[in-house]
């Protein structure tokens, strides 16, 4: 295994060596006889999940897949390590590796994921087993550095998993005392086990790895014995071991010169070998461990068909998990609204589509970090996810935004139909943002739900009201933002996120304050189109004189000054543009329907950063937004004060008409 790595680093000219050959005696423990998995069937649903959150060592997983004989890492894919569409990519994702669970790289998250997975299966059998029938039955396994041990997601995920007690995560810190800019000492000092016993876990010192892996494996013994609190087992490694640079921080990344890999040669006895090879005795051992798995399977599959027998109902509903289907209609769940009915701010919209949804599935879960009564982001009919009560859907994060974004990434890849919703304030979306990046890039379906959704908050003030957080969302690729403008473009929300469920996340942002109307045209189905015409009153096969774009509730002062203009004589269109992502994706047909390029009037009305909108409007355009911090004062006022009113809009327009 050292000496693949060596090879493949070399070959690429790139890399990071140092980890993979310090904990080379992990990783073949973990893959050769401690987890449990078929490399013939990746997507085995009772296997054990395994994490790299120090996702630069991801060599050490790569060598495990391959040895361990899945088809996604062959000997071709160690030779093209880094390179341009290989299988092996600088750090792992899981839309390119059939084999790793979560795409890592950014320190901590890994950790955050892992809380996530072990969240799932205790969630899940508690749900589902039954005495005698343990059909979920799984651990988590994870290996952090000392990078991840600093950031502070690992410490937010870390402490709710103590308070969860997930007893089957297992969480192996990598301590070999280096950074890329040196030695820990530099700036870390504390006691890491201290503090993760603080949080309630159980910590295990293996001192001497290299001379006796066997420890760890006494380690993991401990470790799945302990029923009452997650593991971290810490492993005093040698970050290089055997290299020159064994020991630096020289080891972290970079290639070997002639000299060193002579001498690592020396040490490991591999004189005479051409670069990769494997020793013939080395995959048939981990054939043996293939076939072992496939009887894991199997037995497995046995079981689930005598659950199926005792236990119809539960087995049903479980195999809809496993596969990942919805009952045929769910949508027909979610509520409808008229002009007649009282309004409400969109976030008590979403309130009642969330909880209509929970009723028809059963893999809706999630929670708000510590802002639920506020977010209306609760499902009433259910339990707590807590240590006494784990088949409870609502999950308590507490004022940890960032761990409960990647917990919820967890959550989703877990591969257990399990859609999971994470609700914040939009402005607080920025503690995490790195987290629902990797959503978008790992096609994580998380739902995340940003209420108090712009400078209408009011009274909080600027420190509370969004104003770049829309645009920085929409800035990155696969993730949807939907702003619905009343109730049933909120409903069409849900049906955009619960769809694209397999695609990647959604972000719904919702307001706080009531909304001035229903606006008439609105429609749930066609928010999947992301922008369409909510009302015009031009002659049939004409185009408007003007057109007013609006999102969220500042749709209704659009309608509002349209009606106003239109009393006048002027043909003017309102556009909802609900999402821009999906608008996008739209033909060319639908799109110069819905904003004829020959129409150059446009205004856009949206209480947020102008960013972005000069797409929409055009040059001869105007935006109306909103161009610095907002104020603190009733939301009303707030508004007035920054132009978004009924008749400041009209007065806008008609600027645009008078040119």
């Amino acid at each position: 295994m050292r000496m693949l790595v060596v090879d493949a680093v070399n070959n690429a000219k790139a890399g990071h060596p140092g980890m993979p050959l310090g904990m080379a005696e992990v990783g073949f423990t973990l893959y050769r006889k401690v987890m449990k998995y078929n490399p013939g069937n990746p997507g085995w649903f009772n296997r054990d999940r395994f994490v790299l959150s120090a996702g630069h060592g991801c060599l050490l997983q790569y060598i495990c897949l391959h040895l361990a004989g899945f088809e996604s890492v062959q000997m071709e894919d160690l030779k093209r390590l880094c390179k341009f569409g290989a299988r092996t990519p600088g750090h792992p994702e899981n839309s390119e590796t059939a084999g790793i669970e979560v795409t890592t790289g950014p320190l901590g998250q890994g950790v955050a994921n892992a809380v996530g997975l072990a969240l799932a299966e205790r969630h899940l059998a508690a749900r589902f087993n039954k005495p005698g029938h343990d059909i979920v039955n799984h651990r988590t396994f994870c290996i952090m550095g000392d990078g991840c041990a600093m950031e502070g997601i690992s410490n937010e995920s870390a402490s709710l998993a103590g308070h969860w007690k997930l007893d089957k995560l297992t969480v192996i810190y990598d301590d070999n005392h280096n950074t890329i800019d040196g030695d820990t000492e530099l700036a870390f000092s504390e006691d890491v086990a201290g503090r993760y016993r603080a949080l309630g876990w159980q910590t295990i010192l293996v001192e001497d790895i290299h001379e006796h892996p066997g420890k760890f494996v006494k380690a993991l013994d401990e470790a799945f014995a302990e029923t009452e609190k997650p593991t971290l087992i810490q492993v005093k490694s040698s970050i290089g071991f055997p290299s020159k640079k064994q020991g630096t921080s020289k080891a972290h990344h970079g290639t070997f010169d002639e000299e060193d890999v002579k001498g690592i040669k020396a040490a490991l006895s591999w004189e005479g070998r051409e670069p990769f090879y494997v020793v013939p005795t080395v995959y048939e051992e981990f054939k043996k461990k293939a076939k072992e798995a496939e009887c894991i399977e199997e037995e497995w599959n046995i079981e689930l068909a005598k659950y199926e027998q005792e236990f119809p109902n539960e087995a049903n509903e479980f195999k809809q998990l496993l596969g990942n289907i919805i009952s045929e209609g769910w949508e027909k769940v979610l509520p409808t609204w008229s002009q007649s009915d009282p309004v409400d701010a969109t976030r008590s919209y979403s309130e009642k589509c969330l909880n209509a949804l929970s009723t028809v599935i059963p893999g809706l879960i999630g929670g708000s970090a510590d802002l639920a009564s506020s977010n209306k982001a609760y499902l009433k009919d259910y339990d707590d996810f807590q240590h006494k009560t784990p088949w409870g859907r609502n999950v308590r994060y507490g004022i940890r935004e960032h761990a409960m974004a990647a917990i919820s990434n967890g959550l989703s890849l877990h591969s257990s139909g399990l859609i999971p919703f994470a609700a914040t304030f939009l402005a607080f979306s920025d503690y995490m943002k790195h987290a629902m990046r990797l959503s978008a890039l790992s096609r994580a379906g998380v739902i995340y739900i940003c209420t108090h959704d712009s400078i209408g908050l009011g009274e909080d003030g600027p420190t509370h009201q969004p104003v770049e957080q829309l645009v920085g969302l929409r800035a990155i690729p696969n993730l949807v933002v939907l702003r619905p403008a009343d109730g049933n473009e909120t409903s069409g929300a849900y049906q955009v996120a619960v769809r694209r469920r397999d695609s990647g996340p959604t972000v719904i942002a919702l307001s706080r304050q009531k909304v001035q109307a229903h606006v008439a045209g609105t429609s749930a189905d066609k928010v999947e189109k992301g922008g369409y015409v909510v009302s015009d009153n031009s002659s049939s096969g004409s185009d408007p004189e003007l057109i007013i774009i609006g999102t969220g509730s500042e749709l209704c002062l659009c309608e509002g000054a349209a009606e106003k203009l239109r009393s006048d004589g002027f043909k003017v269109r309102v556009v909802s543009l609900v999402s821009w992502e999906l608008f996008d994706e739209q033909p060319v047909e639908y799109k110069d329907e819905i904003l004829p390029r020959s129409v150059k009037k446009r205004l856009s009305v949206e209480a947020g950063s102008p960013v972005g909108w000069r797409e929409y409007v055009g040059f001869h355009g105007r935006v109306l937004a909103v161009n610095s911090f907002g104020k603190s004062g009733a939301y009303l006022d707030v508004f007035k004060k920054f132009g978004f009113t009924v008749d400041n809009v009209e007065s806008e327009a008609r600027k645009l008409l008078q040119v």
